[in-house]
């Protein structure tokens, strides 16, 4: 048996730079005795996580809810007077209302409002400050084959999870939040005072094949490629322009984790490259045909309740008042995408066109059309789609998208210049700024009093601007659809500090400059920046990154430093960490993820008004501190 060793080195871009100097994987191969020209390898590692939180963490607690159930402890509240053990109140008794106007109750709707603590971000009862919140493991199997020309891969990973002491806590606030004793039209307590989201570990614990695929030559200029795999388009690192064949999994890690495709999301697809030398490029196509399982499209994030659900969520499941939607018309599974990309070189330059069909990569809420729902009551389904969840369908709905690249060395700077510039047809925005009119207790909640839906979207009707006087908040007045262009331009360079700083060899650097601009946006449209919530969209969206990474000791030891910034918006981000190489096996890293919102006074105010806090207001209070090590074979 003939054993070989290779050596390979992560590329650093910016999000990878977050993680750069994973180590030298070893990769084995193998010349199976009596198997002709048959080649086989097999490589991987085992990974092991821990994270802590570095401040008291925003959580959706009980005894500070948005209604009555919610609003207060189980057994803290009388279910018909509302009032508290020793007197107070837990914001009056709950009113189902009635949007018939020929029953009684027509408009007496009284969610039970606590007053300004109702969104419970500030933990009352527990401090999650510097308890741990992921201690997690991973093992991936990566294999190759090859025979008479075909290249067969397999890549397996198993991840599993242990139950921190925050995890505990979220987990027990789950069921609290789904418990009570009354019902609710909002869904927090299910109508049942036995509801279960089950366990926590259920959002974390996975095995998947990551990639799945046989690749066969054509000639000496084509190759077709079929199965589960991975496709990147786009010169972007952090924010994905062009890259937009596959959604990412944000559930378990919400940001930086260095290596993107490990966290993308493979497709079963069928690609082709075809070379073009003549021309100095390569013509590249893929289809998906429609085989894929629902929970493959668009981002997953970690909507049931866990330590990476926006702030101020954590601790409330959607899934018993929500739903993954695939099988519409307008966003089905099985529905064919695709895309086609030329890429290039000329006059010293690297340059690349392409056009995708395919799912927008966030999700959108669906508002529920069911009048038995009085806050959405004014919804309709999007473009005719039956809502299967009793307040909303997370939705992924198709967009097609047309973009340029371009990159080249500067001898003047001595960098290299990359842009990116993508138009997407269709991007779906939900409508509805501020929280809930009515949940949120108006004005003096601190929450904001909220707009009314805007004129010709689903919630402007007489019946919700009747009973509520105002917004259905965060999101769920609509969708609206616009033409967006994000564009790109980065700058890398190598900068000479070795006499400065001692470092080994010149330090690898990078600054990013990401907007995404919305054709014709309208203030009236009350545009939000994501499902769920109520903090506005604006016309242009601006992220300024920037990165840098040192070696010592021939790359053994690599500190590095990202930092970003919204531009518009404010807050943002910064990512000090160190990583080091212990030997050809075992590579390792320590890194703070910190952030700071855009916000003024508590997030949870500014999220759900008009405040600024928006894209970093999701990570208020989310600060890590995060250890990685790793075994590689």
């Amino acid at each position: 048996m003939k054993i070989e060793k290779s050596f390979k080195r992560a590329i650093p871009g910016l999000a990878a730079a977050a993680a750069l100097a994973m180590g030298l994987p070893a990769a084995y191969a193998a010349d199976a005795p009596g198997a002709g020209d048959f080649k086989f390898g097999l490589s991987g590692y085992v990974r092991g996580w821990v994270s802590v939180n570095l401040e008291n963490q925003g959580e959706f607690r009980p005894n500070a809810g948005l209604h009555n159930g919610v609003g207060c402890a189980v057994g803290d509240n009388d279910p018909t007077t509302g009032t508290k053990p020793g007197g107070g109140r837990c914001g009056g008794p709950y009113n189902p209302g009635s949007l018939n106007p020929a029953d009684p109750n027509y408009g007496n709707f009284n969610p039970g409002i606590e007053g300004a603590n109702n969104i419970g971000y500030t933990a009352t009862d527990y401090d999650s400050k510097f308890k741990p919140s992921m201690v997690r493991g991973s093992i991936l199997l990566d294999a190759d084959a090859a025979y008479m020309g075909l290249k067969f891969k397999a890549i397996a990973r198993l991840d599993r999870e242990y139950k921190t002491d925050y995890l505990e806590e979220l987990e027990d606030l789950r069921k609290a939040n789904l418990s009570g004793n009354n019902t609710s039209p909002f869904g927090y307590n299910g109508g049942s005072s036995t509801a279960n989201p089950g366990s926590i570990m259920d959002n974390y614990n996975n095995f998947d094949f990551r990639e799945f695929w046989v690749e066969a030559p054509i000639g000496d200029r084509t190759t077709v490629k079929i199965g589960r795999q991975q496709i990147v388009w786009g010169e972007s690192d952090f924010f994905h322009a062009m890259d937009v064949v596959h959604g990412y999994d944000l559930s378990w890690r919400l940001f930086f984790e260095g290596e993107n495709e490990e966290w993308r999301k493979p497709l079963i697809l069928i690609s082709t490259k075809i070379r073009i030398p003549e021309a100095d490029g390569m013509l590249a196509a893929y289809i998906r045909p429609g085989w894929d399982r629902c929970e493959d499209i668009g981002n997953t994030y970690d909507v049931n309740g866990g330590r990476w659900f926006f702030n101020p969520y954590r601790g409330y499941t959607l899934e018993t008042t929500t739903t993954k939607d695939c099988s519409q018309e307008n966003w089905d599974e099985s529905n064919i995408g695709g895309g086609i990309r030329w890429q290039g070189e000329a006059f010293d330059l690297s340059y690349s066109i392409a056009y995708l069909h395919a799912n927008s990569a966030d999700p959108v809420a669906n508002a529920n059309p069911n009048v038995n729902q009085p806050f959405i009551a004014g919804a309709t389904g999007y473009k005719g789609s039956t809502v299967k969840g009793s307040i909303f369908d997370r939705i992924h709905p198709e967009i097609d998208v047309i973009g340029v690249t371009l990159s080249g060395y500067s001898a003047m700077m001595d960098a290299v210049i990359s842009t990116e510039v993508a138009y997407t047809f269709n991007q779906p925005f939900n409508q509805g700024l501020g929280g809930f009119y009515g949940y949120s207790g108006g004005p003096e909640s601190g929450l904001g009093s909220g707009q009314a839906c805007p004129e010709g979207s689903a919630g402007d009707n007489d019946v919700i601007n009747g009973v509520f006087g105002t917004t259905v908040g965060v999101g769920l007045c609509g969708i609206k659809t616009k033409g967006v262009i994000n564009s790109m331009l980065r700058i890398d360079k190598n900068l000479k500090l070795e006499d400065v700083l001692g470092t080994t060899r010149p330090s690898f650097s990078s600054i990013q400059l990401f907007d995404q601009w919305v054709m014709d946006w309208k203030d009236s449209e009350q545009l939000v920046r994501l499902f769920a919530y109520g903090s506005p969209l604006k016309e242009h969206n601006t992220i300024l990154t920037a990165f840098t990474v040192l070696n010592y000791m021939n790359d053994k030891i690599n500190p590095s430093f990202v930092v970003g910034f919204d531009i518009n918006n404010g807050g943002g981000f910064a990512i000090p960490a160190v990583a080091f190489t212990l030997n050809d096996n075992w590579v390792g890293k320590i890194e703070a993820d910190i952030f700071w919102s855009g916000g003024s006074g508590r997030t949870e105010d500014a999220q759900f008004s008009n405040e600024r806090s928006q894209l970093f207001g999701y990570f208020e209070k989310s600060s890590q501190l995060v250890f990685r090590l790793t075994r590689q074979f």
